[in-house]
């Protein structure tokens, strides 16, 4: 499987299952999407923002529930093996994307993982094991919270610094370089993570000091 990232924005996931994965799934498609949830019985009252709908479906009906849906991806997380096998051939018959929760280990064409997930935005690291050692992936994604503190205001810092080096056209390998200087310097992550610095004054500092450097060739 070839990792990516995917907008999920003005799109609609449909999800089965009204227990704990089914209300985390949903939790973590409604940040963007219109989120549906189909079950019987909510076992778990943490949705967020999807709307739930009280149904149980049986297998030859879920065809049905896809045809009015129209969603971008389907989600199986009911504990009816039988209906989650009918739930994922009846996306992928509709070439629908389709994360069935109950699998692990191999995946047919068209599966979704989805994966243990850090944000410092707009910073996104995701870690999965392909459903095969949920455990760990849980393990590595909290020692990266620890590591990513300040990587949003980070990221915030180097793009308005290369767009202010772009505009006093500097060259291309010259903001490269600048770039990565601040990205490597412990002090600027440790201000940032501290609040000991403000974005805006790194990037004055760096552009002080281009200028002043620029000044005084020949």
């Amino acid at each position: 499987m070839i990792p990516l990232l995917h907008d999920f924005t003005g799109t609609t996931v449909l999800v089965f299952g009204g227990g704990p994965v089914g209300a985390r799934k949903a939790r973590r498609f409604a940040r963007e999407a219109r989120v549906l949830v189909v079950s019987p019985d909510f076992t778990d009252e943490r949705f967020g923002d999807a709307e739930r709908v009280r149904a149980a479906p049986d297998p030859a009906a879920v065809p049905g529930w896809l045809a009015r849906a129209e969603p971008a991806l389907v989600v199986a997380a009911t504990d009816d093996e039988a209906l989650n096998g009918a739930i994922e051939r009846a996306a992928r018959e509709r070439g629908t994307l389709v994360n069935r929760a109950d699998r692990a280990g191999g995946r047919e064409p068209g599966s979704v993982v989805v994966p243990a997930t850090v944000r410092e935005d707009p910073v996104v690291v995701s870690v999965s094991t392909g459903g095969t050692a949920p455990a760990l992936s849980k393990h590595l994604r909290q020692e990266f919270e620890d590591r990513l503190a300040g990587a949003g205001e980070m990221a915030r810092l180097c793009g308005t610094l290369r767009s202010e080096l772009k505009s006093r056209d500097v060259a291309p390998a010259r903001r490269r370089e600048l770039v990565g200087d601040v990205v490597k310097s412990s002090a600027v992550w440790t201000d940032l993570r501290t609040g000991a610095s403000k974005p805006s004054q790194v990037i004055e500092d760096v552009l002080s000091e281009e200028q002043s450097t620029n000044g005084d060739r020949p």
